[in-house]
């Protein structure tokens, strides 16, 4: 090929290079955001896009070839000014940033911000300026809403978690990691399941609901509980909100993930609960006490109050009276008492009771005139039963608070502390909560004062040492019980005599003794035979037994019981069902005294 004819092929190509370059840059500035006008060396518009035809109306066929913006872009008043920052642009490097008044084609103004740089030629020569705009307010509402993403991120008080489509974090705030125990950069990319244990289907279900559906409504209050190594931790309120986050560059919404804010209300939601749950117990002791004031038979008001009790508090409940001890066998000496009172100092369980019957249907009359007040039965007494948790301590003889009332859980130590994991008779404490925590026992009074305790016999030492007998377990015989199948209402049980089989240490047998609340559970593991070895329906878990007090005398014990579905009794239980057992226990002193 001769030279002519390479240049005569070359200089056909380069019109249709030149066709291309030029389109293809049309196409670039007709696909930016932001507005755009270029001017040549002497002013003139050499481009126009369609985000500026858009921002002030003037086509690109109006606006390109124009001189200048001044009499249809700009007021006459503020032309010099534009004119001259323009200007400015192109004899300095880099952008230059400044705002402007332009006009609308329908002559309203706009204000707009501006980036201008100079455009320059291959030897460097300035050949012209260009200018991008936005509007103000637009570029105004990016800045606040990236100043508002970053707030959200370092200084929110609630938690706000970017979760993506694939229901992983992607972005976490300081107070969600905080929330979750776990660092910000740990919880990228990690599964929900690995952060919660328990509450993660409903989180994940909400937030593919959000993916689907868009933001719901209201906040949800999710019920979730943390994972973690060593214990369970409680479960924790979260008052959550959800957006759906889009691209805004797509024609069609493309779902980028949910943001997820929360804040922890479990506090306010657990004040909430124990608000509506005093509110309730209260309408019931008032319904209650409606409805015993409708019974003729005093004893028929007493299965009333544990029949109104029961509602949302337990599944069972018992009542157990006392019965005076047979006669002593012939030839029996003092020395060979085998009960004594639990409160008093040497005399015998029997002789604080009277002959008389008790109630209608015979029941013995838990009354007469012996001292009930004194020496206190500690901790010590504990029960073993058939399951196999171990070797429990029984009787009261290492007394570890004096006088009546409820004793507080030791944490460790004692009898308490040697029992086997998962089985516990817990007396119930009424004192401080911090002598509950640290492990100390605070005896304190729930009823009526009983007389103090007489000073202890001196220590004895040799032969005189010899072991105290063990006493007898006082006869409590069933008076009232709840169905233990179906539900229904408590019956009173046929006047037979015959006693409870409560061996020592038994938790009736501890409240009655020390006229006091005792709390016992089996403990997560339930072993088998638990409840029998009580002598409670199947399926009882936890219990709690409160002695039945009236005009200073012990008649009995109340026994409220809860199957694996409900919670273990705590101390707030304890103190409801102390109001209820002095419902029931004077309903039952009318009873016995109506039949005298």
């Amino acid at each position: 090929m001769t030279a002519s004819s390479a240049s005569s092929a070359s200089a056909a190509r380069c019109p249709a290079d030149e066709r291309d370059d030029s389109g293809l840059l049309a196409a670039l500035l007709d696909g930016m955001d932001a507005a755009l006008v270029a001017f040549a060396a002497d002013g003139t518009v050499t481009h126009w896009n369609h985000e500026a035809e858009r921002i002030l109306g003037w086509t690109t066929t109006e606006a390109v070839g124009r001189t200048g913006l001044a009499g249809w872009a700009v007021r006459k008043e503020d032309a010099d000014e534009i004119d001259a920052a323009l200007t400015a642009a192109m004899r300095s490097p880099g952008r230059q940033v400044q705002e402007f008044a332009l006009l609308t084609k329908d002559g309203h103004r706009v204000l707009v911000r501006t980036q201008a740089s100079a455009v320059r030629g291959p030897g460097g020569r300035v050949a012209g300026v260009y200018c991008a705009f936005s509007e103000v307010h637009t570029q105004m509402d990016l800045e606040r809403s990236i100043a508002l993403s970053e707030a959200l991120f370092e200084d929110a008080s609630w938690g706000v978690m970017l979760i993506d489509a694939d229901l992983r974090p992607a972005v976490v705030n300081a107070h969600a990691a905080r929330a979750l125990g776990v660092g910000r950069t740990a919880l990228l990319g990690r599964p929900l399941g690995e952060l919660l244990a328990q509450g993660v289907e409903e989180v994940e279900c909400a937030l593919q609901h959000v993916l689907a559906e868009g933001a719901p409504p209201a906040v949800a209050e999710l019920w979730v509980t943390l994972r973690a190594e060593e214990a369970e931790l409680p479960r924790r309120c979260w008052r959550s909100g959800f957006v759906r986050l889009a691209s805004p560059l797509a024609e069609e919404p493309v779902p980028l993930g949910v943001a997820w804010l929360f804040q922890d209300v479990t506090d306010a939601k657990r004040a909430e609960q124990d608000g509506s749950l005093l509110r309730f117990r209260a309408r019931q002791l008032h319904r209650a006490g409606r409805a015993a004031a409708e019974c003729p038979d005093p004893a028929e008001a007493a299965a009333v109050h544990l029949d109104f009790a029961l509602a949302g508090f337990a599944d069972h409940g018992l009542v157990d009276l006392a019965m005076p001890l047979a006669p002593k066998p012939y030839g029996t000496v003092a020395g060979d008492d085998v009960y004594e009172d639990a409160y008093g100092g040497g005399e015998a369980y029997g002789e604080a009771y009277g002959d008389a019957s008790y109630g209608p249907g015979g029941y013995g009359e838990a009354y007469g005139s012996g001292d009930e007040g004194g020496e206190g039965v500690g901790e010590g007494a504990g029960y073993g039963d058939a399951a196999g948790d171990g070797e429990e301590a029984a009787g009261g003889e290492a007394a570890q608070g004096a006088g009546p009332g409820r004793v507080d859980d030791p944490a460790s130590g004692g009898a308490e502390g040697s029992r086997a994991s998962g089985d516990s008779d817990t007396p119930d404490g009424a004192g401080p909560e911090d002598a509950a925590d640290t492990g100390t026992p605070a005896p304190s009074v729930s009823g009526p004062p009983g007389p103090s305790a007489p000073p202890g016999p001196p220590a004895l030492s040799g032969a005189e040492a010899a072991p105290r007998p063990r006493r007898s377990v006082p006869r409590l015989v069933r008076a009232l019980a709840s169905p233990a199948g179906a539900p229904g209402p408590s019956k009173m049980m046929p006047a037979t005599g015959i006693p409870a089989p409560y061996v020592p240490g038994h938790p009736a047998i501890q409240a009655y003794e020390r006229r006091g609340s005792v709390r016992s559970s089996a403990g997560p593991a339930s072993p088998e035979g638990w409840a029998a070895a009580r002598n409670w329906p199947d399926g009882t878990v936890h219990g709690l037994c409160v002695v039945l007090r009236s005009r200073g005398r012990t008649l009995g014990v109340a026994t409220f019981l809860r199957a694996p579905a409900r919670r273990p009794f705590d101390r707030a239980d304890a103190d409801y069902a102390e109001e209820v057992a002095a419902r029931i226990a004077t309903a039952l002193d009318l009873a016995g005294a109506a039949s005298l």
